[in-house]
């Protein structure tokens, strides 16, 4: 018999321990770059770590350790080397002529992860302006093989290099995807301005924390939801009826530590419905570890397109999968946030927030009416100001009895 199933792409992560990022956060990125290969449809087989105070200028890592990367390649017959930040084209360009395979970044994994998910026709447009933007610095790595058009008789052009060529034909591809782009906004537009002056609701929040489960929960709509990274790329949304307040709820792209800046600016119009909500949801993995870390990677994003002062209520998810490390009463030592239980983050500075924060699991549906009750209050507010003489909308004994929404 002859196998003829894809061989799956074998990988090694690497990343640096620095001023900037301790062994603890290092580890925890590396594990997120893993899960970020897995989702590519990578197999990754060892990681390295190296200290280093700022990342060699030539070769990311020291000699020795990208020597140590090579022994490791060359013996286990590794496919790739991904490398936790951006790297630069000179350094691409020298760590492949050592390691003699292929190398990728963070950004390049992302885009990749951001190609093979994107469905629809926007979203696909706004992938490849990313990817564009990204391999134009990066061409002379890729034409070392056509550093020069060939000479000779009848072979004389106007003088152009080939990266030259490949230059101008990119820049020429990135300005047509910029002016598809500004048709698709003003459609999106169009779109949303057709919709009324409904509340809008938009699901934020880091990647893979159960925005979609939500989205499907609440909608009873069927939106694509999978244990992975960036399982939702384009915008959904959906007419939702609490009590008998009608408003709309939208599924957004999720937020990543270090996401590529192309990608944020190629995917400004898919924010734009984050930008013209009226609440946001900011729902939140509480069985990650770096839970925190996330929020406030996603509220530096939110702040950068001009969203960070919006109400926002923050939903604490999956807390099915919540873990911590029970503390006994004879142990002195120091309280660290693993020994946090689930009543202790109740009653830190979540519980005490200005903005509503609920703790539910979407999966499990606890405390789901608790956060129906929550979502109609906040909907109710900007409710009454849009349509003040609307009073016979309301249902005020919603409020105390969550259960008459209707399943």
């Amino acid at each position: 018999m002859i196998d003829t199933s894809p061989q799956q792409e074998t990988a090694v992560l690497v990343g640096l321990i620095n001023k900037d990022q301790d062994e603890r956060q290092a580890q925890e990125y590396l594990d997120e770059l893993e899960f970020l290969a897995d989702t590519a449809g990578a197999v990754v087989k060892k990681q390295f770590f190296q200290r280093l105070d700022v990342p060699n200028f030539a070769t990311f890592v020291g000699s020795g350790k990208l020597e140590e990367i090579q022994n490791y390649i060359k013996i286990h017959e590794i496919d790739s080397v991904i490398f936790d930040d951006e790297l630069s084209p000179t350094q691409l360009r020298n760590i492949e002529r050592e390691l003699q395979c292929k190398v990728l970044d963070r950004t390049n994994l992302i885009l990749d992860i951001f190609a093979k998910r994107a469905q629809t026709a926007h979203a696909k447009t706004q992938v490849e302006l990313a990817q564009y933007q990204y391999m134009l610095p990066r061409l002379t790595r890729m034409w070392t093989h056509l550093e020069r058009q060939r000479g000779g008789i009848g072979m004389r052009g106007p003088g152009e290099t080939q990266i030259e060529t490949d230059r101008r034909i990119i820049l020429d591809k990135i300005a047509r995807l910029k002016e598809q782009l500004i048709k698709i906004d003003k459609q999106k537009a169009t779109q949303r301005k057709n919709r009324g002056k409904l509340v809008r609701v938009a699901l934020v929040g880091y990647t893979n924390v159960g925005k979609s489960t939500i989205m499907n929960m609440m909608a009873k709509s069927e939106v694509f939801a999978e244990n992975k990274l960036f399982a939702t790329l384009d915008t959904t949304v959906r007419k939702v009826v609490i009590g008998n307040i009608p408003f709309l709820l939208s599924d957004t792209v999720g937020f990543i530590r270090k996401l590529p800046h192309g990608l944020v600016e190629s995917f400004k119009s898919t924010l734009d419905e984050v930008r013209e909500a009226d609440l946001l949801v900011h729902v939140v993995d509480i069985s990650h570890p770096g839970f925190e870390e996330q929020i406030d990677t996603v509220n530096q994003t939110l702040s950068e397109i001009d969203t960070g002062n919006k109400p926002t209520i923050y939903v604490f998810n999956k807390i099915d999968a919540f873990d911590y490390v029970h503390k006994e009463e004879d142990d002195l030592s120091p309280k660290t946030k693993e020994n946090y239980s689930l009543e202790d983050w109740k009653n830190s500075w979540m519980g005490k927030k200005n903005t509503p924060s609920l703790f539910i699991s979407a999966v499990q549906k606890q405390n789901v009416d608790d956060f129906k009750k929550t979502l109609y209050e906040e909907v109710l507010k900007i409710h009454v100001t849009r349509f003040p003489y609307n009073d016979f909308l309301y249902d005020p004994e919603w409020i105390v009895d969550p259960e008459k929404d209707e399943d």
